[in-house]
């Protein structure tokens, strides 16, 4: 028996060669295969969550901003939070969100 006649009438065929061929070529070896492409939407997803989330603070920072400069209690409560500023006859204690657990 020739080994060629074992083989079915269906894998011989020289189209099904050539389209399996160029399936096998497309899904992994083109620069733009599938799995190429499923990276790519899922950094596209990331970047756009990161996206809003940037979106949302730029709008909070943009209220904050216009507040400072037009809400003189503001400018006040902004200089004490972020710059640990005081009046003459204050005292500041620092409570730190995070302890030291080794002063326990």
């Amino acid at each position: 028996m020739k080994l060629l006649n074992l083989i079915p009438a269906w894998l011989k065929n020289k189209y099904f060669l050539s389209v399996s061929a160029f399936i096998v070529w497309i899904l992994f070896f083109d620069p733009r295969d599938i799995f190429t492409q499923m990276e790519h939407r899922r950094e596209l997803k990331e970047l756009q969550v990161s996206k809003a989330w940037y979106q949302k603070e730029i709008a909070k920072e943009s209220v904050e901003a216009e507040q400072l400069k037009t809400n003189p209690a503001t400018i006040e409560k902004y200089a004490r939070e972020k710059y640990l500023m005081k009046r003459d006859n204050e005292d500041i204690f620092i409570v730190s969100e995070n302890p030291d657990l080794k002063n326990k």
